[in-house]
């Protein structure tokens, strides 16, 4: 029920991500009217949507969490609301996985609060997959904490290891904390002090400071940042995106010679657009639950929330929550500060 436009978007993509995996079961959770109602409009013009709707099942609920919507009373008030209730079929075992589109605060309050945190870990984090010149850059937090202390950074560098070595089957991989500048002497003090935490932990193969420049250079693999900055670099990330698409576009229908030029390197840039179209990198993970939870764009198309359903399937495969239970506590080592 969440996100800009709710069931117009999320039910669509829910149909989509069922033809595109056949394997695939999910549990649509809120207005059980507005839900059959998008469903008829969206099986209408979707071939063979049959298939994808006998793997689909609605939970109704009452309420709503709205975008705007403090996360405290969220948690306290609505507790049959569609996020509440999505995240309880985690924890009963009725599901495995829950995306939503909602409110980012209501969805970490809850979910901390029903799916509680694994040993060691204060606080989730999200995390992105963002395109860069070496492949894929992971970045968090994304959101989840304004405020981070030298401990919360390098507990999200010990999580986003462990998923990127799950999910990518990548050994060892590096990671970067964000700064305004490379040199040791920048930044803030928690920043300086989680740079030692992590330059002393023998798990975790620490680069040293990054740049804003280096999440798309792909200078590291992953890049740790307190929730704030991380914000703001991923909606300038997404703005620029879409102005050099949407600029791009203008450019070549100009006139008649731009258009010919266009259809000579069709090819070229429809590869380039779907490099760099934000709906390819949609879904974020909270890492840090006792459960997969995805965070998907608020603003996400259907095929953007389709996307962040295959994440969430994903790191259901791959066992992601188990894997850092299993292995938080060696990659844990050292997280003191004296």
């Amino acid at each position: 029920m969440g996100g800009d436009q709710g069931p117009q978007v999320t039910v669509p993509a829910a149909l989509l991500a069922l033809a595109e995996n056949k394997l695939l079961q999910l549990i649509l959770v809120g207005d059980q009217s507005i839900i059959e109602q998008e469903l008829a409009v969206a099986s209408a013009t979707m071939p063979n949507s049959t298939d994808a709707r006998s793997r689909l099942t609605i939970h109704p609920t009452s309420q709503v969490v709205s975008m705007d919507e403090a996360p405290a009373y969220a948690l306290k008030s609505k507790k049959d609301s569609s996020m509440r209730v999505a995240i309880n079929l985690i924890k009963d075992g009725t599901a495995q996985a829950c995306v939503s589109a909602g409110n980012t605060g209501a969805l970490m309050a809850i979910a901390r609060f029903v799916l509680k945190m694994l040993p060691g870990i204060d606080r989730p984090a999200i995390m992105f997959p963002l395109p860069s010149l070496a492949g894929i850059t992971y970045v968090l937090d994304l959101g989840a904490n304004v405020d981070c202390s030298a401990q919360h950074l390098f507990q999200f560098a010990v999580m986003g290891s462990i998923l990127v070595n799950a999910v990518d089957n990548k050994d060892n991989p590096s990671v970067g904390l964000l700064n305004i500048g490379a040199e040791a002497i920048k930044g803030t003090e928690q920043i300086k002090q989680a740079a030692l935490l992590l330059s002393a932990n023998k798990n975790i193969n620490y680069f040293g400071f990054v740049e804003g420049n280096d999440i798309y250079k792909g200078t590291t693999d992953i890049v740790v940042c307190d929730g704030f900055v991380g914000n703001v670099a991923l909606k300038t990330s997404e703005g620029l995106a879409h102005m050099m698409l949407h600029l791009a576009k203008q450019e070549f229908t100009k006139n008649w010679y731009s258009k010919f030029a266009a259809f000579v390197a069709r090819p070229v840039l429809q590869a380039l657009f779907s490099r760099f179209n934000p709906n390819n990198y949609n879904g974020g993970s909270l890492l840090g639950l006792r459960g997969v939870v995805i965070k998907s764009h608020g603003g996400a198309t259907a095929a953007a929330f389709a996307a962040a359903i295959h994440v969430a399937v994903k790191e259901v495969e791959k066992q992601v929550p188990t894997k850092i239970r299993d292995s938080i506590a060696h990659k844990l080592e050292g997280c003191e500060i004296a």
